[in-house]
């Protein structure tokens, strides 16, 4: 039996990995149930009482209105201030206006598949994703820890095509199970839009973005999955892949945010990995620089930066490479 084959029957053998499976099967069909039960499909009945309620806040609005005035010539027959109280005229210039009020504010919610799929994507990817990191450096880190990476050795002493070989069995799980999953998402939102929301001007040309961003989604997940798989490699623990995901995170997140803004760097957010990830699946993100306007002088345009997903695809992709090379290169020169 080949090393590959042999890798992924122990990969899918593994309870941490079936329970993780499970966990994240429960967290999907969670997230489906909840988003289904929150939206309610607008029909004619729903308008309707969106446009009665419409009506009867108008009319109390101006009720209110009428009293108003009326409270206030009564006190200006009296003789009392009335301008501090209810300004200039009585407020007969604060007549309310129909268009005033709109009865979409008073519909239920109901989710739209063509706005709303692409958070549901990204839900998806950050969902899988964090399967992938554990799956990843479990798998690897748990073989260096409890001695099984060395009697592997053993066996097979090429050393670089052992890890590889890991690698490709941790991927190829991941690739099937990004695949399956996602279409199964897919279909369970879709099943949501249809009986509780709506499907509306879902045109080919949108189900075609879906699938580009699905793409992302599932490149994203592998990516993670590499750099999971390469620290867990690096430090001979898992430990050392979660505690390094925590300091970047922190340093990202925190650190750098913090001292970009008290240095006042224009465009600080484009040294924050959240600002690539958001590129990633937005196609790209622009971020604003309030700074640059002097509103007192009048209108202005402020400065923008937008950050691709080409830009993106960079910065993830030099990452992964370099922890799978850093891997690499410590499996080959280290003592075992």
């Amino acid at each position: 039996m080949s090393l590959y084959v042999t890798e992924l029957r122990r990969l899918s053998k593994r309870r941490l990995t079936r329970l993780l499976l499970a966990l994240l099967v429960l967290g999907l069909a969670g997230i489906a149930v909840a988003l289904g039960l929150s939206s309610t499909k607008i029909g004619p009945a729903q308008r309707a009482a969106a446009e009665a309620q419409v009506e009867s806040e108008y009319q109390q609005a101006v009720r209110s209105h009428q009293q108003n005035v009326a409270d206030c010539e009564a006190a200006k027959a009296r003789g009392e201030k009335t301008e501090e109280r209810f300004g200039p005229d009585c407020g007969r210039q604060w007549v309310p206006e129909r268009e005033m009020y709109d009865a979409k504010w008073y519909l239920p919610y109901e989710f739209d598949m063509r706005s709303e799929f692409g958070l549901m994507i990204a839900a998806f990817a950050g969902a899988v994703s964090l399967f992938a990191f554990l799956v990843g450096a479990s798998f690897v880190g748990a073989e260096w820890n409890t001695g099984g990476m060395m009697n592997l050795l053993l066996w097979r002493p090429k050393r670089a095509t052992v890890l590889l070989t890991k690698l490709a069995a941790v991927l190829s799980v991941l690739l099937g199970l990004g695949v399956v999953l996602g279409l199964l998402w897919t279909g369970a939102i879709w099943l949501v839009a249809r009986f509780s929301g709506s499907t509306a001007k879902m045109t080919a040309g949108v189900w075609e973005s879906f699938a580009i961003s699905g793409l992302r989604a599932v490149g994203l997940v592998l990516a993670v999955g590499v750099v999971a798989f390469g620290l867990a490699s690096l430090g001979r623990h898992t430990a050392m892949a979660l505690g390094a995901a925590v300091g970047v995170g922190v340093l990202s997140e925190i650190g750098i945010q913090l001292a970009v803004q008290l240095a006042q760097v224009r465009f600080g957010q484009r040294y924050v990995l959240s600002t690539y990830a958001l590129a990633w699946f937005e196609k790209k993100w622009t971020l604003v620089d309030h700074r640059s306007c002097e509103f007192a002088r009048g209108m202005c345009n402020p400065a923008e930066f937008v950050v691709t997903w080409q830009q993106s695809a960079l910065v993830f992709g030099v990452g992964t490479v370099l922890v799978l090379a850093a891997a690499v290169w410590s499996i080959r020169r280290r003592d075992i």
